[in-house]
């Protein structure tokens, strides 16, 4: 990549598409309103945009780098293909039985979610392979013939194929996707050897269902949007953000969109493990909030937790377990309906609830006069003055006052016997609360302690609420990067090209058969190098190499990290080392007399990415003469006070600003209440920082 080389970046959220220019050092941005009947007109809108800034023409674009929540959107709201499932016969209901466990123990009333096929769209074939790969019960090509005339009289657009120990052998489902070709000539095929690989079937089918319904719509935006940038001047290769934190082609994308369901989510992630790495910092809590979500992400040793299974559309109070199992490779984080966009109630307990329903950006919260009634985030935000109405979007949005004060009495406070301020505070404090319980929880799961963190905050909205989330989690720092409130979409131009390959091969380490070992990762390792070549040519590409194992007898795995020499030498005894000391770390103890063993075998190849330039030391500045003031609530105290507003485009490295003020720029405003003072450092980041020495 050349120094002034043009790339851009597009992030589609649920209130706000987020684009971003590069030329060489220098970045352009802005933030549009999601379209959701044609997603790319918000990007071409933004693409003009900031070329205009720029100053360059769109022909001059080298590469552009998307992220999407239409996967996801497809999934939840289910507005996919016409889709079937072809299986073994005996296991048609796999993906409605789900596992064993109750998401809710002790609610008697408990009702599952729905799969996302009913049973009339499941078919079954003869056939069965053994968990090592062996044939017990052949296909026959006849039998496959005669089920396509059933499925020729659905008219399915797309069909997933998910067989018994397919990954151990898939030669039944490869034989199944050819006869299809024939016969059903048109229809995408999704087989469960190539989405996912891995053990356990349920979570398989229902990643190689989630595959199959939403590839017609998504392989069909995604060449619609390749289309219109080419009639817009910028053609030029689109990749698209995956939800294991690379980049991948858009031909990939579209035969594989499963991998996309998490993908603008990864994209700030990396932007947060991109500013944790300038500043050397080894524990850090991402922090994104948009219009529409919040995710948390834990990021150790400057690297994204990562995972290999995760669940969309959570349906029982955002409770795991309680939504649909995708099992691809994963920046591991917590996602929950808390943004700028998210609605509030008062529940049957006389309760402030805010999310997971959003305003989105049509119609938006009540502020933004665009025929929202109902009180938003960014409703009580304004009232309560974290938003300076002239200057919201960078003035692009004007927000109204009065809207939002109405919306809050109507339908909090006059329930409450509560004012508008009260009612803003109360709806503040909840949001608040519920994402500093997501994030303690996710912690706890993961054995961290997060007083020991510093938090990155980025996303439209997360300015605004992370000081008072480091409050309530006992962070002592708290790091706004620049460009917070496009996190996400300067992300994606960090991310590498990386692919993951994973493969399902059950290996006890008291029948450990190095020989095997060493040729699984060589396969792995070039398939996943095959991938990432297709989208780059030219550039070095390193693997990454992973194992999970548990100890015999339980029931799910940890990750353990190999380094290149372990994985090529396949050496029994260093492998056992690292999962008892991982294990170790995480449990605190080992199991002895416990036999380990291995199920899941990983190889992530990536290109490399440009190392991080740290960032200097800053000597103390004064402040610049704030710009006005304004009365700001500080929810810590429960009252309101007046409050310094400083541009961030005026403060030098070492500027010091005392809590209370307000920081504001276009995409975002970042509070500082009084707890907490602020500091301008080299790299642009504002560092909000504990006034207790304590």
């Amino acid at each position: 990549m050349t120094d002034r080389q043009i790339r851009l970046g597009a992030d589609i959220g649920g209130t706000f598409t987020d684009v971003v220019l590069e030329v060489g050092s220098d970045r352009f941005s802005t933030k549009v309103l999601t379209t959701y009947a044609a997603p790319e007109e918000a990007i071409v809108t933004g693409l003009h945009q900031v070329c205009a800034k720029a100053g360059v023409a769109p022909d001059r674009i080298d590469q552009i780098i998307h992220g999407t929540t239409l996967a996801t959107n497809a999934l939840i709201e289910r507005r996919g293909a016409r889709t079937a499932l072809i299986t073994t016969d005996g296991f048609r209901d796999v993906i409605e039985m789900r596992s064993e466990s109750r998401f809710e123990q002790y609610d008697l009333n408990l009702t599952l979610p729905l799969p996302l096929l009913a049973r009339n769209h499941r078919h079954t074939l003869v056939e069965r392979m053994d968990a090592d790969g062996g044939v017990l019960i052949p296909l026959d090509r006849a039998d496959i013939v005669a089920l396509c005339d059933t499925l020729r009289q659905h008219d399915y657009q797309s069909i997933a194929v998910g067989l018994l120990h397919s990954y151990a052998n898939p030669a039944h489902e490869r034989l199944i996707r050819e006869v299809l070709a024939a016969e059903l000539p048109g229809v995408m095929v999704s087989l469960s050897s190539n989405v996912s690989p891995q053990m356990r079937e349920y979570e398989r089918f229902n990643t190689t269902v989630a595959n199959a319904y939403i590839q017609p719509l998504i392989a069909s935006y995604l060449h619609r949007l390749a289309d219109r940038l080419a009639a817009e001047g910028a053609d030029c290769p689109v990749f698209l953000m995956h939800s294991g934190g690379g980049i991948m082609d858009i031909a990939t994308a579209a035969d594989f969109p499963v991998r996309l369901v998490e993908s603008g989510p990864a994209g700030g992630a990396v932007f947060a493990a991109d500013i944790a790495a300038r500043h050397g910092l080894d524990r850090v809590l991402s922090f994104d909030m948009g219009g529409t979500t919040a995710k948390i992400c834990l990021i150790r040793d400057q690297t994204p937790k990562t995972a290999r299974v995760f669940e969309v559309a959570r349906s029982y109070r955002f409770k795991k377990g309680s939504g649909m199992p995708i099992s691809i490779p994963v920046i591991d984080m917590v996602e929950i309906g808390a943004g700028g966009g998210s609605l509030a109630h008062v529940d049957a307990l006389n309760q402030i609830r805010v999310g997971p329903e959003s305003a989105g950006s049509e119609p938006g919260p009540a502020c933004y006069g665009r025929g929202g009634t109902r009180p938003a985030v960014t409703d009580a935000d304004l009232t309560l003055g974290k938003l300076d109405p002239a200057t919201f979007a960078g003035g692009s949005i004007p927000l109204d006052s009065q809207a939002s004060a109405t919306a809050l009495m109507t339908h909090l406070g006059d329930a409450l016997g509560m004012d508008a301020l009260e009612s803003a505070w109360g709806l503040a404090e909840v949001v608040d609360e519920t994402m500093a319980n997501a994030a303690r929880v996710h912690a706890v799961e993961n054995g961290e302690d997060l007083s020991d963190y510093t938090m990155i905050a980025f996303g439209g909205a997360a300015p605004l609420h992370a000081a008072r989330l480091c409050e309530k989690l006992g962070i002592r720092r708290c790091l706004i990067p620049p460009g917070a409130g496009v996190g996400s979409a300067i992300g994606f131009l960090r991310a590498p090209f990386s692919f993951e390959a994973n493969r399902s091969v059950f290996m006890p380490l008291d029948a450990f058969d190095a020989c095997t070992v060493r040729a699984l990762f060589a396969e792995m390792q070039e398939e996943a190098t095959a991938f990432v070549r297709s989208c780059d040519a030219t550039a070095p590409i390193t693997c990454d190499y992973k194992v999970f194992m548990r100890y015999k007898g339980q029931g799910w795995e940890i990750p353990v990290p190999l380094s290149r020499e372990m994985a090529e030498a396949a050496d029994r005894d260093a492998i056992l080392a690292r999962f008892e000391a991982d294990y170790a770390a995480l449990f605190g103890r080992t199991v002895q007399g416990m036999t380990a063993e291995i199920t899941v075998w990983s190889v992530n190849a990536q290109t490399p990415t440009a190392p991080a330039s740290p960032a200097a030391p800053v000597t103390a500045q004064p402040a610049p003469a704030p710009t006005g003031t304004r009365a700001l609530f500080d929810a810590a105290l429960g009252q309101s006070a007046e409050a310094a507003v400083y541009a961030r485009a005026t403060l030098t490295p070492g500027t010091h600003l005392p809590g209370p003020a307000a920081i504001t720029e276009d995409e975002t405003t970042i509070i500082v209440p009084a707890s907490r003072h602020a500091t301008a450092l080299s790299d642009g980041c504002i560092a909000l920082d504990s006034k207790d020495p304590s």
